[in-house]
């Protein structure tokens, strides 16, 4: 019979035991002996061992070199560590964290015999990201000592430490688990047992639908990638972090994401599976999405798929004078980026009085970039002289290149490509900077369709490098050509994409956030502990409920419903929170409360 767990019988984490010392395991292993834990790293391969103690000293010496620790605190640090090849080694530890490979057989085994070396008081805790941790600690002679402990790689750099209880754990281990945490300046976040956890539960789902439409060839890799480095901030693309993590390891977690919630978007794209098999897992073994320089490199090399640098093979039109249709923040901040790169810009709005005021809004922003001293007052006179503002569309006559930027409903920008189709010159490029609505519509309304393109910008168009540049089926060659050479001379990155709901960046985002707020639902985290998780396991500049309130609720909705439509897939359908929030009129920042309330300007 178990020893009941109580906060008297447990004895302060002082030895800790690590099983399993690939590259993780070295990291933790390093974080606690960091924080003046006595650390047994135990593997059954010797030379992996011998590698962590390798590591060890070179990651430390680099510390010392930067300033981070003291050579008497490095050699304090090494000399807390001894290694084993058995876990016989494990008998005076307090608590035991496995990281071994991801498998029920290999994990339950080492629990097993875990429970024949530890003493009756010592926690077992699984490094798992993907495995039941109900199932693991069910097959234990002590399941109350057996929790969850989910570290990022790598350890000694990310913050987040996902703190995994099941209907079997005991409090009291919680508890030490958790402070242990905070004492080794982690970040722990309580989260119950389900596959992925916070974290990886909606890393995986994005990754996956990342992968799924490069199989799809919707998008390049390259491009999918700087999509959402750019349009998203993220440390990452999607696919080059599929091969930092490895795409086995991905594949593994997925499958038992979607065992569990048979949720379309968890089922492994088939092409993980496809790469996977053929041993292309990623950086470890020199290739994957992308090919490495060797096996374990981060430096990625020419391959078959690699962009040629010579690009389009068709020439471009010629583009000097530039016409913005609206009058909102999105239509001054592209009039604004076109000024600065020496383009006359005509902004147009549905009366002179609005247009002014958009000129009056870049003169405003011209102001902070002076003031901030990233230009001087001169070019910004200059710049703000080669803003027009006109309340008639006429005035659009000699323009080359038009943008449209008005409000995202696609009967008034198909009256306004009726209106464009009219007044500008036979060649003029017609552009739409839509987000979610399809751009052959937007084409279909013109007697010349093959001049119209998306071009979608992100908000603030000045600051963000990225234009999502969407073709459609009927758009000609040198239109594109066009467009790309004019993102390049107003210093933005373009990438190409298809006519679908959702492009690249709110198609592989706005499922992520919608899964957010279905974790909420199902009070499976808060609010909190899942922004506080995808910023810091994630590397995610904001979390998903900042995300959301920032962008507006009622924003949101109307993309998810969009994509939802486009692609038939019950996973994408909206939150019912999100949509009782929007329906309540709670829409974010701008209304002063959506996911959380705000103080009133």
């Amino acid at each position: 019979m178990a020893t009941p767990l109580s906060d008297t019988s447990l004895s302060p984490l002082k030895t800790i035991a690590v099983v399993g010392l690939g590259t993780m395991g070295t990291g933790i292993a390093e974080v606690l002996a960091g924080a003046g834990r006595d650390v047994v790293g135990i593997d059954i391969d010797e030379a992996r061992a011998a590698r962590c103690v390798t590591a060890l000293e070179a990651s430390t010496a680099r510390a010392v070199e930067r300033g981070r620790l003291t050579e008497q605190q490095r050699t304090d640090l090494l000399s807390r560590v001894t290694t084993a090849t058995g876990l016989a080694a494990a008998a005076d530890a307090d608590l035991v964290i496995e990281v071994a490979p991801e498998s029920y057989e290999i994990k339950q085994q080492i629990i097993r015999e875990l429970d024949g070396i530890v003493r009756p008081e010592t926690i077992l805790a699984t490094g798992t990201n993907a495995l039941s941790v109900t199932r693991l600690a069910a097959d234990s002679a002590r399941p109350e000592r057996v929790l969850g402990m989910h570290f990022f790689n790598p350890a000694p750099a990310m913050k987040l430490v996902e703190i995994v209880s099941c209907v079997l754990t005991a409090p009291a281990a919680v508890t030490a688990v958790t402070n242990l945490a905070l004492d080794l300046g982690k970040e722990p976040v309580a989260v119950g047992d389900r596959p992925g956890f916070v974290a990886d539960g909606l890393l995986f789902g994005y990754l996956n639908q990342a992968a799924a439409m490069y199989e799809a060839n919707y998008a390049s890799r390259e491009d999918i990638d700087a999509a959402m480095r750019l349009g998203c901030g993220l440390p990452m693309g999607p696919l080059a972090l599929l091969d930092l993590i490895g795409i086995d390891t991905a594949r593994t977690v997925l499958e038992a994401m979607y065992a569990e919630s048979g949720d379309r978007l968890h089922a492994p794209a088939p092409v993980l599976k496809q790469l996977s098999e053929a041993g292309l897992t990623g950086r470890k073994a020199g290739r994957g999405f992308y090919t490495y320089e060797a096996p374990g490199s981060a430096a990625v090399v020419a391959d078959a798929l690699t962009p040629r640098e010579d690009g389009s093979a068709a020439e471009g039109r010629p583009v000097r004078a530039v016409g913005v249709a609206g009058s909102g923040t999105m239509a001054s901040g592209i009039a604004e980026v076109f000024a600065k790169a020496g383009y006359d810009v005509v902004l147009a709005a549905r009366s002179e009085e609005k247009a002014l005021g958009a000129k009056a809004r870049i003169g405003k922003s011209l102001a902070r970039s002076v003031d901030k001293g990233r230009m001087t007052a001169e070019a910004a006179a200059q710049t703000l002289e080669r803003v027009r503002p006109t309340g008639s569309y006429d005035d659009f006559a000699d323009v080359d290149l038009a943008v449209e930027a008005v409000a995202e409903d696609l009967e008034v920008k198909r009256q306004l490509f009726a209106t464009l189709d009219k007044v500008c010159k036979p060649g003029a490029v017609l552009a739409t900077t839509t987000s979610s609505l399809p751009v052959v519509a937007c084409a279909r309304a013109t007697s010349r369709p093959q001049d119209v393109i998306g071009m979608h910008f992100f908000n603030p168009a000045p600051a963000m490098k990225l234009v999502e540049v969407v073709r459609t089926v009927l758009t000609a060659d040198d239109v594109h050509a066009t467009v790309r050479e004019v993102c390049t001379t107003i210093r933005k990155h373009a990438v190409d994409c298809g006519d679908r709901a959702g492009f690249i960046v709110n198609a592989l985002l706005f499922p992520y956030l919608n899964n957010a707020i279905k974790m909420v639902e199902e009070h499976y985290a808060s609010l909190d502990d899942i922004d506080a998780a995808m910023k810091l396991g994630g590397g995610y500049p904001m979390g998903p409920f900042e995300l959301l309130d920032v962008v507006g609720l009622d924003v949101s909705l109307a993309i998810e419903k969009v994509l939802h439509r486009e692609f038939r897939d019950p996973g994408l359908a909206p939150a019912p929170l999100l949509e009782h929030l929007v329906a309540a009129g709670c829409l974010g920042r701008k209304t002063g409360r959506g996911f959380r309330e705000y103080a009133k300007r």
